[in-house]
């Protein structure tokens, strides 16, 4: 009886890590279709303002 419980044990934890694996393409693809989207709509990163245009404050 023991080995069987060791045995579901180790299935219910294979099946978590399958499950895991499965779900990082899926987020990288949708993380990809998400910018793409993004950038159809014509919305870009904002880039920093160059320091040197501007000078110290007094």
């Amino acid at each position: 009886m023991f080995d069987y419980e060791i045995q579901q044990l180790r299935r219910a934890d294979l099946i978590r890590e399958a499950d895991a694996e499965r779900r990082v393409p899926r987020t990288k693809r949708s993380r990809r279709a998400a910018r793409s989207l993004a950038r159809d709509e014509g919305e870009r990163r904002v880039r920093r303002p160059d320091s040197r245009h501007f000078t110290p404050a007094a």
